[in-house]
């Protein structure tokens, strides 16, 4: 897999039997949460029906994948047991999948990330980086594409006091450790993502330096997705602000990333994720251009 330079090349991402590149376009990858309490749209899409509808017009938006997910994981959030998820993300997965477009299940549980994969599922996006050691052997049996990303902490405590000394470092070391031991499990490298979790066990001035270091996780030589949309740490600079009120000042996180090499931008609102995906695309494509690389 080619290492990224400043948005300069491009990478692949095997997830199953396709394989998805950011060499034409940013991929955006939109969200389908089928929880009574997820932060940005708790409730809304909590029946199968409402959640496939939603899912099904994040595809028809432009969406280049769909993230189901049947857990929350905002801060506070109490941990769901593995059949309460099944039965939430399992028909909105195999409804999804039927369509022909990656569908990704957001979970950090084994025996939710088989039903997922059984069901359709193309992609498992592990929000604890590995904290479950069968779930990679259990993606690695599918060549699913697995997500890793970086969390300090858990859920219900992550926000109380993160502490990192070179918050960068730490963080790609961690990332590049996980997926290490993905590999070791039997995942394909080159099906491998990596997320540096933003709002994830991080404070304000953590996020940001991520934000800024996009370029450097990139250099890993794996595909970097980025999710800053609606998060908490927009209101920590700008105040309180209603969460239809987020989509506009996460532009400005998301164009940093793709500037950095993002791979995946993942979003609540497909179509403002597209179009800031695709302006950030074409500057980036014009730097390359006028260095003549």
């Amino acid at each position: 897999m080619p290492e990224a330079d400043s948005g300069a090349d491009s990478v692949t991402w095997r997830v199953r039997d396709r394989v998805l590149s950011n060499g034409e376009h940013t991929l955006i990858m939109g969200v389908v949460n089928v929880t009574p309490d997820s932060f940005s749209d708790g409730g809304r899409f909590l029946s199968a029906d409402a959640a496939v509808a939603h899912g099904l017009g994040l595809i028809e938006a432009g969406a280049d994948i769909v993230d189901v997910g049947g857990e929350s994981t905002r801060p506070g959030s109490e941990p769901v047991p593995a059949d309460v998820e099944i039965d939430r993300v399992v028909p909105v997965v195999r409804a999804l999948a039927e369509t022909g477009a990656p569908v990704s299940v957001d979970t950090s549980k084994a025996e939710v990330a088989n039903a997922a994969l059984r069901a359709g599922a193309a992609i498992v996006n592990d929000v604890t980086g590995g904290g479950d050691p069968e779930l990679a052997g259990v993606v690695a049996q599918t060549g699913a594409g697995l997500v890793l990303m970086h969390m300090q902490g858990e859920p219900r405590t992550m926000q109380e006091d993160p502490h990192y000394d070179d918050v960068v470092a730490e963080v790609t070391e961690a990332l590049v450790d996980a997926a290490a031991r993905a590999e070791r499990a039997g995942v394909a490298k080159e099906s491998i993502c990596i997320d540096p979790g933003i709002g994830f066990g991080k404070r304000l001035e953590h996020n940001l330096a991520l934000l800024g270091a996009v370029v450097e996780l990139a250099a890993t030589g794996y595909p970097v997705l980025v999710g800053a949309s609606r998060k908490s740490f927009l209101e920590h600079l700008l105040g309180p602000l209603p969460m239809e009120e987020r989509e506009a000042p996460a532009v400005a996180a998301h164009v940093m990333a793709v500037a950095g090499g993002a791979a995946v931008l993942r979003v609540h609102d497909v179509v403002i994720g597209l179009r800031t995906a695709r302006v950030a695309d074409a500057i980036v494509r014009s730097q390359r251009e006028r260095r003549g690389s």
